[in-house]
């Protein structure tokens, strides 16, 4: 007897898209603009401007913009931009270089990190190895928090304050600024009398903030991320994108269950605008009704029964085959993936985008996610024979960890649940920015895979605590926060050997 999807149990309501939902982001960097501008013009005591995204919610958009705007205002001379890492800083650097010229904007980058620049970037912007070569008269100055840290008191020295006479920048942005741990941002914090930090509240940080090693104020913890220790204070200004441009109208209600705590969200895309269309050869029974559930966009959770043991809960050679049969028969489709084209506005131009497994766009068409490095040994396993069986090019078909992925944009994500084969909640499985990066990557397709039982171990487990959603960095999910993200999601459950692959497992 055929399988089939239950849909979600509940319902998005409510949600606009195209340009209003656009133009809410809009309306919201405008009043973090004029926030920046009344410190600035001392109309204002604020010391931090903190503007919270989503995932997927074109932060980097403001966060340009919001240079633009800082380095036109009189009394700014010099700007810094700042991340953790080199992948988030590359980027900005590219972008702010092209619209405002090579000789405005200088990256600040380690020797040893010079091999790793995307290629034209240095036709773009000036690359500063030590600070003799940083220029003079450069308005933005960007590094990762650890170059920063090193560089700037010497450029201090060097090239003297910028317009505020005592500090050397007027202004430091920090990208990414929820996966930056607190005792990180206090070795910057100290060049700049202004501080503004954009970022995904869900990001995971770098370092785990759940154990704090400080023992005396129970609420100082400097391994959470920073914005945290500052959302109260009166010298801080805060507000929430409340659109995202990355998920499909029908993944809505998934990004509400994460940001649940916002006042709303909604996203760009609309119904119809985004499309995976499959090819007729290729797929047996169990994968076309997988992979057309998947094609409506609707996020799709596929529990397996009757796999033999795993290694580990979250080494699962048996459910990993699964994977890597659908996977299999999806590409042998030949599938394509489509999307409306938008103008600056969020409004659909008439264009139409399509990536294929021969023409894959700039984004990775493909993307399976693991959560430890043997998993994600296993997933690369995966994707080798797959692209050596196939013959694919380069971007349609990657494996990573979720820790690597976070901050990157793909067409399909296809995962192993974290809580697969779990018989407990621990910090790991139930960590939220581990499962928030793992879901909220995909423009058109979401495929997450579990062996059978999720619900019976959600309602037998030992409760753990749980931290409130709205608290950013590596919170821990409680069983009712779970369940609630589960209800978001088209659920089915198929038995191994109704897939054709269970003889290869049981042995």
């Amino acid at each position: 007897m055929p399988f089939t999807f239950s849909p979600p149990t509940v319902a998005t309501s409510g949600a606009v898209h195209h340009g209003a939902a656009a133009m809410r982001n809009v309306d919201v960097t405008t009043r973090a603009i004029g926030a920046l501008q009344d410190a600035l013009d001392g109309a204002e005591p604020y010391e931090r401007l903190l503007l919270k995204a989503a995932a997927g919610a074109g932060k980097s958009f403001a966060l340009r913009r919001l240079v633009h705007e800082a380095i036109s205002h009189p009394d700014v001379s010099r700007v810094g931009v700042t991340a953790f890492a080199n992948k988030q800083v590359f980027p900005l650097a590219a972008a702010l270089g092209k619209e405002l010229g090579a000789s405005r904007v200088c990256l600040a980058v380690a020797p040893e990190r010079l091999k790793d620049l995307p290629a034209g970037l240095s036709d773009v912007c000036t690359v500063a190895v030590t600070t003799k070569e940083v220029p003079e008269d450069a308005e933005v100055i960007l590094g990762t928090t650890h170059k920063l840290q090193g560089t700037t008191p010497w450029l201090l020295k060097e090239l003297g304050p910028a317009a505020n006479g005592d500090r050397f920048f007027d202004v430091l942005f920090v990208d990414e600024a929820w996966q930056l741990p607190l005792h990180r941002y206090r070795r910057i914090d100290r060049f700049a009398p202004l501080v503004v930090g954009v970022g995904d509240v869900g990001q995971l940080p770098p370092l785990d903030s759940s154990h704090n090693p400080w023992r005396g104020d129970a609420r100082y913890n400097p391994y959470r991320a920073w914005p945290t220790a500052y959302e109260a204070d009166e010298r801080t200004w805060a507000a929430e994108l409340p659109a995202v441009w990355r998920p499909t109208a029908r993944q809505l209600g998934l990004w509400r269950a994460f940001y649940s705590d916002w006042e709303s969200l909604d996203c760009v895309a609309a119904e119809g605008d985004r499309s995976i269309e499959l090819g007729h050869g290729g797929l047996g029974d169990v994968a076309r009704t997988v992979w057309d559930q998947v094609a409506t966009g609707t996020p799709t959770l596929l529990e397996i029964a009757d796999l033999a043991d795993p290694e580990a809960p979250d080494v699962d050679l048996p459910l990993m085959n699964q994977l890597e049969t659908l996977l299999n028969e999806l590409i042998a489709s030949s599938f394509a993936v489509r999307q409306a084209v938008y103008d600056q506005h969020g409004m659909p131009n008439g264009e139409t985008m399509e990536a294929t497994v021969t023409t894959p766009g700039s984004d990775p068409l493909i993307v399976v996610l693991a959560t430890r490095n043997q998993a994600v040994d296993d997933a690369q396993d995966v994707v080798d024979r797959l692209v050596a069986k196939h013959d694919l090019p380069d971007g349609v078909l990657i494996a990573s960890t979720v820790d690597s992925w976070q901050g990157q944009t793909n067409g399909i994500t296809v995962a192993i649940h974290p809580l697969s084969g779990a018989d407990a909640l621990d910090e790991f499985n139930s960590s939220f920015g581990r499962l928030a990066v793992t879901c909220t990557r995909a423009t058109h397709g979401l495929l997450l895979l579990s062996r059978a039982g999720l619900d019976d171990l959600l309602a037998l487990a030992p409760a753990r605590p749980g931290t409130p959603l709205g608290e950013p960095g590596n919170r821990q999910l409680p069983r009712q926060t779970h369940q609630r993200i589960l209800a978001t999601f088209a659920r089915g459950v198929v038995s191994a050997f109704e897939t054709g692959v269970a003889e290869e497992t049981d042995g």
